[in-house]
């Protein structure tokens, strides 16, 4: 099993006062599967995700990742997980406004363990998401959906196991949000493990699996049929 979480919660301190945001979570996810996480607002879907991103640390619980228990991952084995296990698709973009839209992509590389051909493999990522002929601009002389598209290539070009997506569709006008969707569904295809986080139903319903959150504790987890599902092509 890819990620397998056990009785995982999460609490906030502040000032004294204790939030409880997961409370009990208990989810498995096999490779090459692709997995709607739902909620409304302050749900505590985004910090599941962060958590199964490593970006945060669960309070207390255990997960496991590839086998191997996350609570002994040193300081460098986590690095190494986030610079090339996983990828990140945000709400907001997250690209450098006075930058390139190529050397957007070459960032990651940067950090990781490829240390050759990063503008090869920058141009690459940009292809596999059809901004080919955006290379030279600037992220902030490119429209939202073609931002949201320079992140997903962002994502890539590390070549992660998993690339999680945070509410990807979020600023995005329908038409840019079903391209977005569209290369997830490819992306998928391929064999890497998709981990979307929405609100939205029509989102979530080109997944294979919906679990929904609320209050911090999973309600439901679903298989999609594929004749219920959403798809792109």
């Amino acid at each position: 099993m890819l990620i397998e979480l056990k009785n995982i919660t999460k609490d906030y301190v502040n000032e004294e006062v204790v939030t409880n945001v997961l409370r009990g979570i208990d989810l498995t996810v096999a490779d090459g599967e692709f997995l709607a996480i739902m909620g409304p607002s302050g749900s505590g879907k985004s910090t599941l995700m962060h958590i199964i991103g490593f970006l945060d640390r669960p309070t207390a619980g255990e997960y496991l990742f590839s086998g191997h228990d996350s609570r002994y991952f040193n300081d460098d084995e986590l690095a190494s997980i986030r610079n090339n296990s996983v990828g990140f698709v945000f709400q907001s973009f997250n690209l450098l406004p006075r930058t390139t839209v190529l050397d957007n992509v070459v960032l990651p590389l940067l950090y990781s363990k490829e240390k050759k051909n990063h503008e090869v493999k920058a141009k690459k990522a940009l292809e596999a998401v059809g901004l080919s002929d955006r290379l030279y601009y600037f992220s902030n002389q490119i429209s939202g959906g073609q931002k949201q598209r320079v992140a997903i290539a962002r994502a890539l070009v590390c070549n992660p196991k998993i690339i999680f997506a945070d509410e990807p569709t979020g600023n995005l006008d329908s038409k840019s949000g079903a391209t977005v969707m569209e290369i997830l569904d490819k992306l998928n295809q391929e064999g890497r493990t998709i981990i979307l986080v929405t609100h939205d139903l029509n989102v979530a319903h080109h997944a294979r699996r919906i679990v929904t959150i609320r209050d911090g504790e999973i309600i439901s987890d679903e298989k999609i049929p594929e004749t219920k599902r959403i798809r792109s092509w």
